[in-house]
């Protein structure tokens, strides 16, 4: 891991799941990370815990679907460490449901956070990457923005559309301004994902499925894994599932 030592990681949906566990084993192999995320007292105590552990980590309390948050964020990364060398867009929403349900606030929410919050990551990094000549761009999306099941037509909607925006990302400025891009697919893994499914019914069958979950340290590692590539080596793309999930 001797090429994750001292870069500069932001990652958003920082206080729990994936982004928690990426923090937490970056952190670990030297890196410094600006933890991203709206629970600020959760953040809080991520962050000392990483400080107490001999690592470097700051944060800052931040709503994704908030342009101007995440340019703040952005400011804040370079006043504290000078430069930004990785993005971890991995703030997400999963409220599944039946499109007949017309739930519309849930699907605005799910834009808000699974797209615009991608957008807005990367139009706060950029320019800094841009000057650089340099940086990472990581997604977190999910096996649903490579298929469509019922229930989750505009959850997979919003993780297909993180895919279009990462590889024109990649085609756009890799090229031009070394700037890698990768994007992480996860199959079922034991996250408060969930937690957002107002349809209890809907809830019990996704739950059902955690009994063969894999934990959040192995998609922690499978980033690792990207950042840790030689900068002539862009890893775009990794579908991370537990071994017994069928789709």
């Amino acid at each position: 891991m001797e090429n994750i030592q001292s870069k500069v990681v932001i990652i958003t949906g920082a206080s729990s799941g994936i982004g928690q566990a990426t923090a937490l084993l970056l952190a670990k192999n030297g890196a410094k990370v600006v933890l991203a995320a709206r629970r600020e007292d959760r953040l809080k105590s991520i962050a000392e815990q990483i400080q107490q552990s001999g690592g470097s980590a700051v944060y800052v309390k931040t709503d994704v679907s908030s342009a101007g948050e995440m340019r703040n964020l952005a400011n804040y990364a370079v006043q504290e460490y000078g430069q930004i060398d990785v993005l971890i867009n991995n703030a997400g929403i999963m409220p599944l449901s039946f499109l007949h349900e017309l739930k519309i606030e849930e699907w605005d929410m799910m834009v808000d956070i699974n797209i615009k919050g991608v957008l807005y990551g990367i139009a706060a990094v950029l320019p800094k990457m841009r000057e650089q000549k340099s940086g990472h761009i990581i997604s977190v999306s999910s096996v649903s923005g490579y298929r469509v099941d019922p229930t989750a037509a505009v959850y997979s909607g919003t993780k297909f559309a993180v895919r279009a925006i990462s590889e024109g990302v990649r085609q756009e400025e890799g090229p031009t301004s070394n700037i890698r891009t990768t994007i992480v697919f996860p199959g079922v893994t034991a996250t408060e994902l969930t937690e957002s499914i107002s349809n209890n019914e809907i809830k019990g069958w996704v739950d059902q499925m955690n009994h063969f979950a894999i934990s959040p340290d192995s998609i922690a590692r499978a980033i690792a894994f990207a950042i840790n590539e030689p900068t002539d080596t862009s890893v775009n793309e990794m579908i991370v599932r537990p071994t017994v999930q069928p789709s």
